[in-house]
């Protein structure tokens, strides 16, 4: 997919310093939503507090200790 972003300049240099050297801009980009999506996937994921309101009951391989 191709797209066209604004991007500021200072924070581009600062991620070009960052970067492996000649790593291509496509390739950083990658890199940034890639970690983009974990980290908003990691919020979402504690912002659960540790409830599944919506998941199924998970069956036990030991149902005497899941009684306990």
């Amino acid at each position: 997919m191709r797209t066209t972003v604004t991007v500021d300049d200072a924070l581009y240099a600062r991620a070009l310093e960052l970067a492996e050297p000649g790593m291509p801009p496509a390739e950083l980009f990658r890199a940034a939503l890639e970690t983009f999506v974990r980290v908003q996937a990691g919020q979402r994921l504690a912002a659960l507090g540790g409830r599944a309101p919506d998941m199924p009951d998970v069956p036990r391989r030991n149902p005497v200790a899941a009684t306990r």
